[in-house]
């Protein structure tokens, strides 16, 4: 018996429901995989140019990011490899852009959002 099964709920349907609603496993190491890749400031702000701009090649972003262009390769470099970003070449210039399907809510809301809650001071919500 592990320590869980040790456990009485105190409400048993509330613990149920949570139960049936959790992902599997196999899909929290993914998004824990996908949110370890935005961790990255560079990263980061690669989504959101790319976001804000749709379409940039490595140079652009390198000046809007004020950063190395050798920085902003390889940070697209991950997010490509993740399926976050996706390239486009015309000629010789290589494009970047969200990838398709890229989450509107994410992109319109939830980094947002993140961002304004991490600079709460008030400490409340408990």
């Amino acid at each position: 018996m592990t320590d869980a099964e040790d456990l009485h709920p105190v409400d048993p349907q509330r613990v149920a429901h949570a139960k049936e609603r959790l992902p599997h496993q196999s899909q929290v190491e993914r998004l824990t995989s996908v949110l370890t890749l935005m961790a990255d400031p560079t990263r980061t702000r690669l989504l959101y140019a790319l976001d804000v701009a749709e379409e940039l090649c490595v140079g652009d972003l390198a000046i809007v990011l004020d950063a190395s262009e050798d920085a902003v390769g390889y940070g697209l470099r991950v997010l490509r490899t993740a399926g976050l970003v996706s390239r486009r070449k015309q000629g010789r210039m290589v494009y970047y852009r969200l990838a398709q399907g890229f989450p509107q809510p994410l992109r319109e809301h939830c980094l947002y959002q993140l961002i304004q809650l991490s600079t709460e001071t008030d400490g409340g919500g408990d």
